[in-house]
Parts: structure tokens; C-alpha cells; sequence
């Protein structure tokens, strides 16, 4: 008998409250390549704003409890991998706790378990399941955004495009200074916000001139900095996270793409909360509003399609 990988949803503050679609979307896709997924509901922030802005004490206790609810005793028992959709937060987990830790040795002990045990969802199916095509079909032409963290921390590149290729009807091309910030940084949004702002609007201007319906990437944080770009824009490019993409056309009567954020989908993912939960974290909405009509390619775009 083969065995399903138990997952633990580590879903990030932004997701929680802001994008539960893309937590959504990746449970239906974890469920559909085989995976037990549970959502640990005692879970709150990992830290990393407090942590990025410099206030280590404060971060401490957080770390502390992500580390008691995803690799305590009964987790380490039930759950053999514990998976994110946001590349920062897992940075923060995997490379940033560490340093936290630094002197403390309760903190040090109380995180050792999490080592190799916590991963970004396309990274966990890349790298892990040795998945690509997820069955996911999403006509548009798409391009992608390389976030800081997934790219320069975790060294993911390769792994969400792979996934891209894979979707049927979906025309990948990629954008100028792909792997250029797009200005958001957190905390620097606010604190540089005349850097951030032109940052994101050099990002959203790459992204228009690529030609594409959707931009789409491996951090909620990054796609809420470009998106809210865009749609100050006259443009109709819209942002959607990764796991959108993979999970479009997997449940049978849905359209392949995005659909309204007020209605609810008709084949909801069977993910087990753990602990009490309420508001967005009891019921995950589903994606957001229709997609634009698709696009005429433009000339000289670098693209790649599959059939």
C-alpha cells in the first residue's frame, strides 16, 4: 500500500486574511497529486515582520510557537512535511530562525526538528513529489515574477516553471528583469514607499510590455505589490499566485481560471482543520474575479506553450 504524504498547511498572515483562495487553491492541488493535508488552526505569525524590522525579542515567542505546533512531539508523529505558499515565510522559517536562535538554546532545541521538514509548495512538488503536471489546465499567457526569497534564499528558479510548462493551454513567457524586486520588502513598503512605488512600477511596466494576461508568482506579498500596481493601470493584466494556476480546471464543471472572490466554488478541498478556527481560516473563499479576455501575442516575446 502506498503511502500519502500528511501535510501541514503553514499559510501566511496575508494569505490568512487577505488571499485565502491561494491557501485554497493549494490544498486542492496537494489533495490531487495525493497528500493527507491538515491545517494546524493554532498557528498565528512566524515573525517575520518583527523579525525584518529588527525587533528580535518580540520575534522570539513566535518562533517558539510555530516550532511547538508544527514540530512538536504529535506533529513530528502526524504530519511529514509541513508546506507554505510563500517563499519569505519559508525563508523566514528555514533561514531565519536559526539566527534567532543564536544564544538562545531553548529556541535552538525547540526548532532542530523543523530542519528539512518545511518547504515552499512548488519546491514540495518539484523537489519532493517529483511532480510537474499537476493536471491543471489554464489558457492565458502567463509570465512569471521571481520573488527575493524563493529566489535568492531558498534558490528556487526553476521549480515554478517547470510546474508553468506543464499546464495545458498555458503560454509562459518570460518578462525583462525577471528576477528584479518588485519594491514590496514588508516593512520597506512603508518605510522607503517612494522606492517601493517605483520599484513596483518598473516591475508592472515589464510585466505589461511582456504581453500577458497574468503575472503570477511564488509570494502573496510580492503579487499584492504588483497587482495593486497594475490596477492603477489602464491595462487588464491581472496577479494570481501560483497555486491558482495549478489548481484552475482540476474540479469537474469549473472553468479553467479565476472566478469571482464573492462566489463560492462548487467542489470545495477536503483539507482537516486541527483546533479551532473562524473567519478565513474555517472556510477558504476561491479565486478571485474573471480573467481578461486573453491576449494577441506580441512580437519578439519569449514564449513557450503547452499544447
Amino acid at each position: 500500500m502506498v503511502t500519502r504524504p500528511r501535510i501541514a498547511l503553514f499559510i501566511p498572515c496575508f494569505v490568512d486574511q487577505l488571499l485565502p483562495q491561494v491557501a485554497q487553491a493549494m490544498v486542492r492541488v496537494l489533495e490531487r497529486v495525493g497528500c493527507q493535508v491538515e491545517f494546524p488552526a493554532a498557528q498565528t505569525c512566524c515573525g517575520q515582520p518583527a523579525f525584518s524590522t529588527g525587533h528580535w525579542a518580540e520575534a522570539r515567542p513566535l518562533a517558539l510557537r510555530f516550532a511547538e505546533i508544527f514540530a512538536g512531539p504529535e506533529a513530528r508523529q502526524s504530519y511529514d512535511a509541513v508546506v507554505c505558499p510563500s517563499g519569505s515565510c519559508t525563508t523566514m522559517v528555514r533561514n531565519f530562525f536559526p539566527a534567532l536562535a543564536h544564544g538562545d538554546a531553548a529556541l535552538a532545541q525547540a526548532i532542530a526538528p523543523l530542519h528539512g521538514r518545511v518547504f515552499e509548495f512548488s519546491e514540495y512538488l518539484v523537489r519532493q513529489l517529483n511532480v510537474r503536471d499537476v493536471g491543471a489546465s489554464f489558457p492565458y499567457r502567463v509570465t512569471f515574477h521571481d520573488g527575493c526569497h524563493a529566489l535568492r534564499e531558498l534558490g528556487l528558479y526553476d521549480e515554478p516553471r517547470e510546474l508553468l510548462r506543464a499546464v495545458r493551454g498555458l503560454e509562459l513567457v518570460e518578462m525583462e528583469e525577471t528576477t528584479e524586486c518588485c519594491g514590496f520588502g514588508g516593512a520597506f513598503s512603508m518605510q522607503m514607499s517612494d522606492i517601493s512605488a517605483a520599484l513596483g512600477q518598473r516591475k508592472a511596466a515589464n510585466v505589461e510590455r511582456a504581453g500577458v494576461d497574468f503575472v503570477t508568482s511564488c509570494d502573496p506579498s510580492c503579487l499584492m505589490q504588483i497587482g495593486g500596481t497594475l490596477a492603477r493601470q489602464p491595462g487588464r493584466v491581472r496577479a494570481i499566485h501560483l497555486a491558482e494556476i495549478l489548481a484552475a480546471g482540476l474540479d469537474a464543471g469549473l472553468d479553467a481560471g479565476p472566478q469571482d472572490s464573492g462566489a463560492e466554488r462548487s467542489a470545495q478541498p477536503s483539507a482537516r482543520t486541527t483546533g479551532d478556527a473562524g473567519g478565513a481560516r474555517a472556510g477558504l473563499r476561491g479565486p478571485r474575479d474573471a480573467p481578461p479576455a486573453k491576449r494577441a501575442a506580441k512580437p519578439g516575446a519569449r514564449a513557450e506553450k503547452r499544447p
